[in-house]
């Protein structure tokens, strides 16, 4: 047992009001402790607590109450007899009655009451006597907040676990006081909440009160406006209902008050922003409203006419609930009520669409477009589903009334009036749009009024369109408005035939009369639209024209073809007359997406439906489309050829499966006719092949399960035709291809698993052993460091055959992308490979090396797949090997001495060449490194470091060391500072080639973070310490990539120590026009920093110094961005603190004076704003001089030669 002493030196913690809240949880938590582990047991504890709890002390006699309370929730899981829980809800029900220790006496019945069997729960005479002490001795609406809310879950506690032994209780003595402690207060959240509860979880006790419990809730909820109290009311009133089905029962005298007590509600306008009804929203109150209106067929004969007449409000969210509502009850409310509505119901209906409609969009063309074109809202949408509902609903009713509507009748007499869609008037396109939308709805609800809408409506506007007196395909023309009625009949009929299949029960037979009179006409509206559509091209129609033909024959063709049946050759009559369109009419921009949109549509609709003509839309669209591709003879653009291939291809996967492997043999016939004839034409060809095949093939089959042995086809297939290639003794290299040959290589190696990664690697290394005489001899690597001859550095930098940069490139590419787990072969051999012909000067070469050296394991693990090395052994082969030197031109034997790549990089080679590409080599092996956040990283860091600096105390000591007479003590060359500043870019930047996450890098979180905070400190005190006549600007170059690559978040931070850096950086760049690419990434950190709060202080303090700094670049020479962001950025110092900037103005205005005759039109356009905003400043008149200069000079790109001359006279 623990001490007395210690237990109680807890409690007068607790109770302790001075004591701070973390002292008192912490006494808790020990008191916790010391009853779970069984120091004390809670009959111990309560006798020491005894006078913490019968004090005449009100404070501690709560807090000590408490303390008991929240220690037994605690230990909810810890066993108590049947004695001691009896005893301790006998005490706390007790307590109830005492308002100044209520809240512990609330927790503590909690506790209790929510214990589970296992543990020991309350006794059910127990927990009744906690209710009778809850009804008698609690008035809740007194209480705070918080005590309401324990209240209310002490209350649902007792409901939900002891339902019988509360229910009379609850039902009689509980509603009554209720309704008699709060008259005024009825409406509060307590009694609803317990109205609710009781309706829900006692209905038979509920119900027994009869027309007494209807008169009462009607009485309470009569005005409420809380929103939670609503929300409760909406739910209490379904529930009241509920009890009473019988509708000549107690609820038949009550519908106009239940009315009268819900009808002031709607629609619902929820105005209320305060934080304690942010829970509540107004969709869920409206949709409770919805519920409690349509819970009983008695509010029928007042609901409906209440919607009906807010139909006509002007406030659209009334429109929109209006429509919502009525759908919702006349499902609730049955067919034969609702009938006596049908009248007005469909004029509303009608009305609510007519009156909705907005103009149609300028671009007609849209995947999702309906009807016309006209904009419909959300108004126009409940009111088409309402249209839905009340036809299915009442079917024969409504559509007797649709059948002899006399505005739909007008429509029809009207028609032959007009015969092109720019002919119609616009209310005539209105009102056609409306009808086609009605009777699309109204024909796709059932078969029945499927049947009954195309026996009334089909069969005059084929009439109209003439079909059966067709004599010859010139003569044809179609009425507009029968046509697109049409077709929105036809796509009805699709569409219900469709949604039926999906239900396997409710199949269509080919009998029924729709599909008798579809098949009737089907084949010669077919003929018409094919002939007509041959034409279109040249007849220059309207958009909607166009657009209506494709559509219809779109939607001829997806219909099954076991209830329309259409031959063979019709359907190829179809296909092939918009690949006529696609491979003739590429001009006709609309046409040609049209055509193609309808092809796709056919597509997937045979992949899915029908087998029996997928093979025909095979033959016709998706082989031809792979052979307009493979040759060139095609007067269809190639950009538009693969725009048609990927959108054909993406309408089913037997699709794309052939056009994949159609594309294959393009990319290889393109690529071969290069590189074996030098064909320059084909190799433009076989880039954007290649880079369709990369952007939009290998995503798919990498998202498409099943399909990883096309990508190993695909990788096999390229070194296949390498062996082919290199035989024909390359002569020439395209860039652009070889890229496009190896990035497609890295997606497709990428995307595949360590298995298939392993045999392409296999393959891959066999082609490159027997075709190149790159790789070194075994006998070469058995020791480290390893005799490099001089022959292979200094008498080929640069110097790298077509062949094997076309091999060394691949392989490269193939290490790039394997997953780190992905056994290497012959892993030393390729180490070696790439460490020599990256000092060649093969740039992908240092990527694959910096690849594999990010990938390795950092210790060979026997449990694992084994590696031939470890990333130690990597690093020692990379930056141990050594003998790149030589005396009197004769190559040295390896003697202990000699040189690795930071000795390169350091110059002791004396070649500017080889030391520039063991820089480039050592940044990609740097940022593999960095990225897995490997502590060498620090070395690459610091030799890149003594590369930006002027001849070194280091270098000087090394040269004499190793007895070099021969290499000159001399400063770097320019171009090797560049590429040592050029490689802090590599270091930040990411990568879209190599190491990121699609080639499936290592890459540590913050990696870019924690090389700033080690680069910059270093750079500015470089910056601060070299003698000013020393040119810095590859330092400044060097900030510039570590600044504009490092995450903007860290550059604000930051601000004040880096400004006077950007400054400088920014003056210096400018000087040399090799530099405006950093110069602009630097301006554009200046700008992010302008535009942060944070960044602003640190502008604020140096504010002249970047207001000159900006003028000086305002006249720019080299690239206009520049010129724009400047004055942009001066724009926004203009925002600063007139204290700070006033000084600034005239300079400022001065300089935009000069930016208003710059030739670029977008300079122009922000001087004009600069100016104004530095203008309110000096307190000069808007349109002044200057302003009228400016808005003429920036017209004067508009306008003619001859005009503009004149203005610049004036």
């Amino acid at each position: 047992m623990a001490e007395p002493s210690v237990l109680t030196r807890h409690i007068e913690s607790y109770v302790d009001t001075t004591r701070s809240l973390n002292e008192q949880a912490a006494s808790l938590d020990s008191i916790i402790s010391l009853v779970k582990n069984g120091l004390v047991t809670i009959e111990k504890l309560v006798r020491e607590m005894d006078m913490y709890l019968t004090t005449t002390d009100h404070v501690i006699r709560a807090r000590g109450i408490l303390l008991l309370a929240e220690l037994l929730t605690n230990l909810s899981l810890k066993p108590l007899d049947n004695v001691t829980i009896h005893s301790l809800i006998d005490f706390f029900a007790d307590r109830l009655v005492d308002w100044r220790t209520l809240r512990g006496a609330l927790v503590g019945c909690l506790a209790l009451l929510r214990r589970k069997s296992d543990a020991g729960m309350v006794p059910a005479t127990d927990a009744k006597a906690v209710a009778l002490s809850y009804v008698k001795n609690l008035q809740v609406q007194s209480l705070g907040q918080h005590d309401r809310k324990l209240c209310f879950e002490l209350l649902e506690c007792l409901l939900v676990t002891y339902p019988n032994e509360v229910a009379s209780l609850l039902c009689f003595e509980l509603l009554e006081c209720l309704l008699v402690t709060y008259p005024n207060e009825v409406a509060s959240l307590l009694c609803f909440e317990l109205l609710e509860c009781l309706l829900v979880t006692y209905p038979n006790e509920v119900a027994s009160l009869g027309e007494d419990i209807i008169y009462s809730v009607c009485e309470s909820v009569d005005g409420e406006k809380d929103p939670h109290c609503l929300m409760l009311v909406f739910h209490i009133i379904p529930a009241l209902v509920g009890l009473f089905p019988n509708p000549s029962g107690s609820l038949a005298s009550f519908p106009r008050d239940l009315f009268e007590v819900l009808g002031c509600y709607f629609p619902i306008h929820f105005t209320h922003h305060k934080v304690e009804d942010v829970d509540v929203k107004r969709d869920d109150l409206s949709r409770a409203l919805m519920i409690a209106f349509s819970s009983t067929p008695l509010l029928e004969p007042f609901v409906i006419p209440l919607l009906l007449e807010k139909l006509s409000s002007s406030l659209s969210s009334a429109k929109i609930d209006s429509l919502k509502y009525l759908s919702y009850c006349s499902i609730k409310y049955g067919a034969d009520r609702m009938a006596r509505h049908a009248g007005i119901l469909w004029s509303s209906i009608k009305n609510a669409i007519s009156t909705s409609l907005k103009e149609p969009t300028e671009s007609f063309y849209s995947e999702s477009i309906d009807g016309l074109g006209f904009q419909e809202n959300e108004v126009v949408s409940e009111a088409l589903v309402l249209l839905e509902t009340v036809v299915m609903q009442n079917n024969n009713l409504l559509l007797s009334m649709i059948v002899d509507d006399e505005d739909i009748s007008t429509v029809f007499n009207t028609m032959t009036s007009y015969g092109r869609y720019k002919d119609i008037p616009l209310q005539g396109k209105q009102r056609l749009h409306v009808v086609g939308r009605i009777l699309y709805i109204t024909t796709k609800t059932s078969i029945a009024s499927c049947n009954r809408v195309l026996e009334t409506f089909f069969r005059p506007l084929v009439d109209i369109l003439q079909l059966s007196i067709r004599s010859s395909s010139r003569d044809w023309f179609l009425n507009f408005g029968a046509l697109y009625l049409c077709m929105e009949l036809l796509a009805a009929c699709r569409d219900l035939v469709i949604y039926s299949r999906e239900l396997a029960s409710n199949s269509i037979p080919a009998h029924e009369t729709f599909c008798c009179i579809l098949q009737s006409f089907c084949v010669s509206l077919i003929d018409a639209l094919c002939s007509i559509l041959e034409t279109t091209a040249n007849e220059g129609a309207d958009d909607v024209d166009i657009y209506l033909r494709v559509r219809s024959l779109q939607i001829l063709a997806t219909f099954p073809e076991d209830l329309l049946a259409i031959s063979d050759n019709v359907f190829k009559n179809i296909l092939t007359t918009l690949m006529s369109i696609i491979f003739k009419d590429f001009n006709q921009k609309f046409l040609w997406k049209l055509a193609l949109k309808a092809l796709v549509h056919i597509g997937s609709f045979v992949s899915r439906y029908e087998s029996e003509k997928a093979q025909s839309y095979n033959s016709i669209v998706v082989e031809k489309m792979v052979s307009w591709v493979s040759v060139d003879n095609c007067t269809l653009p190639f950009p538009l050829k693969l725009e048609a291939v990927s959108e054909i291809g993406a309408s089913g996967r037997n699709h794309m499966l052939n056009i994949v492997q159609g594309l294959e043999g393009a990319i290889f016939s393109y690529v071969s006719d290069f590189y074996v004839h030098g064909n320059v034409s084909s190799a433009e060809v076989a880039i954007q092949l290649l880079q369709f095949y990369s952007e939009k093939v290998i995503p798919w089959i990498h998202e498409t399960e099943g399909l990883e042995e096309i990508l190993l086809r695909f990788a096999t297939n390229i070194w296949d035709h390498v062996e082919s290639w290199i035989s024909c003794n390359v002569e020439v290299q395209e860039k652009g291809l070889l890229d496009a040959i190896m990035m497609a290589m890295k997606l497709t190696v990428g995307s595949c698993s360590e298995e298939i990664q392993y045999i392409i690697l296999q393959k891959a290394y066999t082609v490159l052993s027997s075709n190149t005489s790159l790789l070194l001899k075994k006998s070469s690597l058995t020791s480290i460091p390893v005799q490099l001859e001089e022959s292979q550095l200094i008498q080929h930098v640069d110097n790298i055959s077509h062949r094997d940069e076309l091999v060394l490139s691949l392989f490269a590419s193939v290490i790039i992308a394997v997953r780190p787990r992905t056994e290497i072969p012959n892993m030393k051999e390729i180490l070696y490979l790439f460490l020599t012909t990256l000092l060649r000067g093969h740039v992908p070469s240092a990527q694959a090396l910096g690849s594999m050296i990010n990938k390795f394991d950092t210790k060979a693990k026997s449990t694992e797949i084994s590696r031939e090395s470890t990333l130690e052994d990597a690093m020692d082969i990379i930056f141990k090997t050594k003998s790149w030197f030589f005396r009197d031109n004769e190559v040295l034997q390896r003697n202990g001495n000699g040189m690795g790549l930071k000795d390169l990089c350091l110059g002791l080679m004396n070649n500017i060449q080889l030391q520039v590409h063991a820089i480039v080599g050592l940044a990609w092996i740097g940022k593999g490194l960095l990225l897995r956040g490997h502590e060498k990283v620090k070395d690459v860091i610091m030799t890149l470091l003594e590369c930006l600096m002027p001849d070194s105390s280091t270098r000087a000591a090394k040269l004499k060391q190793d007895s070099f007479e021969n290499i000159l003590e001399q400063d770097f060359h320019p171009s090797v500072r560049r590429s040592a500043a050029d490689a802090f870019h590599i270091l930040m930047s990411d990568s879209g080639v190599c190491l990121n996450k699609i080639f499936h890098a290592i890459i540590r979180p913050l990696y870019k973070q924690h090389l700033f905070s080690v680069v910059m400190p270093l750079l500015q005190s470089l910056l601060k310490n070299f003698d000013p006549s020393f040119s810095r600007s590859m330092l400044y170059r060097a900030s510039v990539h570590i600044i504009a690559d490092a995450p903007l978040i860290v550059v604000v931070s930051e601000a004040k120590k880096l400004i006077s850096l950007l400054l400088e950086g920014l003056s210096i760049l400018s000087e040399d026009i090799l530099d405006k690419d950093q110069l602009y990434s630097l301006l554009l950190v200046l700008s992010a920093i302008l535009t942060d709060k944070k960044g602003e202080e640190a502008v604020i303090e140096n504010a002249h110094s970047v207001i000159n700094c900006l003028i000086g670049l305002i006249a720019y020479p080299h690239m206009m961005l520049v010129r724009e962001t400047t004055i942009q950025c001066l724009v926004a110092m203009s925002k600063l603190p007139h204290t700070r900037i006033y000084p600034m103005r005239t300079k400022v205005l001065q300089a935009m004076s000069k930016a208003l005759d710059d030739p670029k039109r977008a300079v122009r356009q922000e001087a004009v704003r600069c100016q104004q905003a530095w203008s309110v400043l000096w307190g000069v008149n808007c349109m002044s001089i200057d302003y009228r200069r400016a808005f003429i000079f920036t017209r004067m790109i508009e306008l003619p030669a001859e005009y503009t001359r004149f203005i610049s006279c004036l």
